[in-house]
């Protein structure tokens, strides 16, 4: 879509930017070229009729009633691709959050105020709600069942609350809520490697949606209450699952809010890499080598450009090729920190603009289908559900995403049968437990 020219209709002042400036100071605001850079390769172009450059020009000419309140702003996730592209390094992405604010509390899309808001009257952090008796009911009874009905993992273990642990594990509310089963393969992987982790019934919630509602106070305080959990444990990592904006909203928020714990604040990916290199996770990529099904990935924002670069890209791709073979890995293009937001992170799954979210997405669906690949690994909740949406909505079912967990024990051999909702009938039945 076309740029549509700035008129301006009467003297403006830069209240917003000066304001922003003040909250970064560093956000280079005032140094655009207009180059276009960041609108170029920015999926929200055109929403709106809107784009992040001139959304940045506008804010620099003092067009502040133009902005506050511009749907806009829920409509951008955030996702810093204009800031990496950019010459002059501008944070766009801060001036956005901050533009959110611009709207009153009360006005702010219902589906993150609705989630920041359940998250912060209960202690368990979950934005689902969830109490922490439910929690603990949940773990323990599908834990029973894995130990019951699963020969081999008679002594598989989900702790919660263990102190001395050196591990605190997050847990996205979605798994325990509506897809128990899916955290099993997780805590296989953990029991294999020998891992010394806990959960806690305070703060295990691995969401943050304060965040995505530019609700500072509502941030630090569940970023506090999850981070205090594991340092009173005696923990010395804090571990997120496969999830990137509960990774960055821990380890943002830390720093934002000079939260200073002495923790580790890690992703998953980091130790699922390590321990295979370390030999612990004996990984196999045999059982395709006659399928050679093939796989792309999906680089979390909030994980990879955010606030872990491409090293933790490069493992990433390190424990897929390991599971499924060199061969049978096609990137994306681009890929790593340069890749193309998904489109479901910012908040955009719960604020209610399902159609912008797909225009959105465009640019990602295309990506994935020139690779030709059937499965996309997602390790982020948000990515995973946004690219599970494409896949359906656009692609009529052409491709399915995956968590990495889901790979990691299918090509260990030990995913059971209940546990492959994800898969498709090309692997469904492929290297299941001899039980």
């Amino acid at each position: 879509m076309g740029e549509t020219a700035i008129t301006i209709s009467k003297e403006k002042t830069n209240t917003f930017l000066d304001k922003v400036k003040e909250l970064v100071p560093n956000g280079n605001l005032s140094l655009c070229l207009t180059c276009g850079a960041c609108a170029s390769g920015c999926p929200a172009t055109g929403l709106e009729n809107m784009d992040p450059r001139k959304f940045l020009r506008m804010a620099v000419m003092g067009m502040d009633e133009e902005i506050t309140e511009h749907p806009w702003v829920w409509m951008c996730s955030m996702c810093y691709r204009c800031t990496y592209a950019c010459p002059m390094q501008i944070d766009i992405a801060a001036l956005v959050y901050e533009a959110r604010k611009l709207w009153p509390r009360e006005k702010r899309p219902k589906g993150i105020l609705g989630s920041c808001d359940m998250a912060l009257r209960n202690d368990s952090c979950s934005a689902m709600g969830t109490p922490q008796e439910d929690f603990r009911f949940v773990v323990e009874d599908v834990l029973e069942d894995v130990r019951a009905n699963q020969p081999g993992w008679e002594d598989i273990q989900a702790p919660i609350d263990k102190q001395g642990a050196h591990f605190f594990l997050s847990q996205n509310s979605r798994e325990p809520v509506t897809e128990p089963e899916e955290m099993v393969p997780l805590w296989k992987i953990l029991h294999l490697v020998g891992a010394d982790w806990t959960y806690s019934c305070t703060g295990w919630g691995g969401e943050n949606y304060c965040m995505f509602l530019a609700d500072d106070a509502g941030w630090k305080k569940i970023t506090n209450l999850t981070l205090q959990t594991a340092k009173g444990l005696g923990c010395k990592v804090y571990l997120n699952t496969e999830c990137g904006h509960s990774t960055f909203s821990v380890w943002k928020g830390a720093q934002k809010h000079h939260i200073d714990t002495g923790l580790e604040i890690s992703p998953m990916v980091k130790y699922y890499a390590r321990w295979i290199r370390e030999g612990k996770l004996k990984v196999n990529s045999d059982w395709n080598k006659d399928l050679k099904v093939k796989f792309t990935v999906q680089d979390p924002c909030n994980q990879i450009r955010k606030s872990f670069g491409d090293e933790l890209a490069d493992d990433l791709r390190f424990v897929i090729t390991s599971c499924v073979g060199e061969e049978n890995f096609i990137d994306t293009y681009p890929n790593k920190s340069n890749n193309y937001c998904c489109g479901g992170g910012g908040g955009f799954l719960q604020n209610g603009y399902k159609d912008a979210r797909l225009f959105y997405g465009r640019l990602k669906h295309e990506q994935i289908m020139k690779t030709g690949a059937p499965y996309v690994i997602t390790p982020c909740h948000n990515c995973h559900a946004q690219i599970d949406d494409l896949g359906k909505q656009l692609a009529d079912g052409k491709y399915r995403t995956l968590h990495l967990w889901t790979l990691i024990a299918l090509s260990l051999g030990i995913l059971a049968e209940n546990e492959r909702a994800y898969l498709g009938d090309d692997l469904v039945e492929v290297n299941l437990p001899g039980y």
